[in-house]
């Protein structure tokens, strides 16, 4: 138990040390780069060297399912903060998050998502978060995928949480497909409200896209039915075939 705890310890440490290294990294690629899509590969570096510390193995399943030169709205369920890293590290295409606003205050992390054309929302305020959804809509036309939870916020339980509405919006107004991605595991590796990390392997199952372009804001209830629909059956049945 002890030896948990000082693998923790090592982890938390080094997630502060890469986040500096790699954050400063990022925020001067930034200057560089008008796509953002070399800041997001420093980023992804970020996000595996966390995983290979933590010792969280990650098997990726359907990449067949993409085009990685078509825009996609890729939404995975929220299950962990590994989520984040397994996501960016295993995840091979380029995506920008649409994610709540409270991590871009975060020092050099905040700046550096800022560089990577990672895009704020601020779900409290209701303005705010339509104006961050047609800036999100305004990337998917420069030809970039976004990567959107669609739950809002980690499962307190390990259950799939219900769906918020903004992403349909923003899928049903861009057009562009959906893809469900499932992640499998990360709940055992750090639950909410548990600083203790447990080495663990993980599945990302990324499923077949579903067009968009026949539902519109007024049907999004029933395209956000679908995408969970392929969520949750493909999160029950694998719980069991886990790694």
């Amino acid at each position: 138990m002890i030896f948990k705890y000082l693998h923790t310890g090592f982890i938390i440490l080094w997630v502060i040390l890469a986040t500096t290294i790699f954050g400063l990294a990022t925020i001067l690629a930034s200057f560089f780069s008008k796509t953002g899509d070399f800041p997001h590969l420093i980023a992804r570096a970020w996000a595996q060297s966390i995983l290979f510390v933590s010792r969280v193995s990650v098997q990726v399943r359907g990449l067949s399912n993409i085009d990685p030169s078509q825009s996609y709205i890729y939404m995975p369920n929220h299950q962990s903060n590994f989520d984040i890293p397994v996501l960016l590290g295993c995840l091979p295409v380029q995506f920008r998050w649409l994610a709540k606003a409270e991590l871009f205050k975060i020092p050099v992390l905040g700046r550096g998502m800022k560089g990577c054309g990672y895009i704020s929302i601020d779900r409290s305020n209701r303005k705010s978060a339509f104006k961050s959804l047609w800036a999100a809509a305004c990337t998917i036309r420069d030809g970039a995928s976004v990567l959107i939870f669609p739950e809002g916020t980690r499962s307190h339980d390990g259950k799939i949480r219900p769906f918020k509405k903004g992403g349909f919006v923003l899928a049903v107004d861009s057009g562009v497909p959906i893809v469900p991605v499932v992640i499998h595991g990360t709940w055992s590796i750090m639950p909410r409200n548990r600083w203790r990390i447990e080495p663990a392997g993980v599945v990302l199952e990324i499923k077949k896209s579903i067009a968009t372009t026949d539902y519109t804001r007024r049907t999004k209830d029933d395209l956000l039915a679908e995408v969970r629909q392929s969520i949750c059956e493909s999160f029950d049945k694998g719980q069991s075939d886990l790694p």
